[in-house]
């Protein structure tokens, strides 16, 4: 049982025994459970914000607990540093799989603009120029085709 319940509890015996508050008796023993009363639910009220307070100190405690294995531990802390390593590989990566075929820079004779071709584009023997529409034509010599075989 709570101790607003036994409170209650109490008032009601007080009201079996025919205590009225019409007489100097009764006047004490109401004014006895009112103040009984507000005291239980004060009581409960101290406990719960009790409660509340103890949860958030266990989450602080942690916490100060983490950051303090993280001033012992460098490692620990999180660090731009890390994240830019993980970029720098990423991007290591990319240009590792853009270097698998080889590319060629070609000027065109007609414009002078410069074009970037790899082997498909030159085993097709011609492409247009993308930057003027002139017709450019390649013929691959043979020491590149005895290199193929």
């Amino acid at each position: 049982m709570t101790i607003v319940e036994k409170a209650a509890y109490l008032k009601g015996l007080t009201e079996g025994l025919g205590i009225t508050p019409e007489t100097k008796d009764g006047k004490l023993w109401a004014a006895l459970q009112d103040l009984l009363s507000d005291m239980a639910h004060e009581i409960e009220d101290l406990q719960s914000a009790q409660l509340d307070m103890a949860d958030a100190l266990d989450e602080l405690t942690d916490e100060v607990t983490l950051l303090q294995d993280c001033c012992s531990d460098p490692d620990l802390l999180p660090s731009d540093e890390d994240d830019d390593e993980e970029d720098e590989e990423e991007e290591d990566e990319e240009e590792d799989s853009s270097f698998d075929e080889i590319l060629y820079d070609v000027t065109c004779p007609v414009c002078g603009e410069e074009i970037t071709l790899d082997e498909n584009m030159l085993a097709q023997g011609s492409i247009d120029c993308p930057h003027c529409g002139e017709a450019l034509e390649f013929e691959m010599g043979e020491d590149e085709e005895s290199d193929d075989l």
